[in-house]
């Protein structure tokens, strides 16, 4: 199982947000930079997490990208399973469907792999996932402008 970019970029920049000090509020573009990914990349997923309550945006002079407390202490299997969706790992209905659909096993067997793997991230919050040695990796990016 692969995450999909989208999913991968928002893991990057919460991880990133989850680092900074609340007062030291960072651009949608000085993330990107620091997470080397293009600005408009980086602003739909910004958005995403934004609408799942993870992160919050200010607007103006003084304003800029925070993570939420519920972000912050968000599990990490939720997280994903939102931005992931709740699709299956096979395209067993996809056009044209799988002639095998109706009595394959391999579907279920991947579900419940699918639901294990979520289910260990579950106890790891994004607090977890900074820690040392990551948080002071993640200070060093600098939070410069992207492209």
């Amino acid at each position: 199982m692969r995450l999909t970019k989208g999913t991968d970029l928002a893991l990057r920049i919460v991880m990133r947000l989850a680092v900074l000090e609340e007062e030291a509020a960072p651009t949608t573009r000085q993330v990107a930079g620091a997470v080397a990914v293009p600005y408009t990349h980086a602003a739909k997923v910004v958005t995403r997490l934004q609408h799942l309550g993870v992160v919050e945006a200010r607007r103006g002079r003084g304003g800029g990208l925070a993570l939420t407390a519920s972000g912050r202490a968000m599990s990490l299997g939720r997280l994903v399973r939102e931005l992931e969706g709740a699709g299956d790992v096979v395209g067993c209905e996809d056009d044209p469907p799988c002639p095998l659909r109706s009595a394959c096993r391999l579907r279920g067997a991947l579900r419940a792999a699918q639901e294990a793997f979520y289910a260990a991230l579950d106890p790891i919050t994004i607090e977890d996932i900074v820690a040392t040695p990551t948080g002071p990796v993640l200070l060093g990016l600098p939070l410069s402008p992207a492209d």
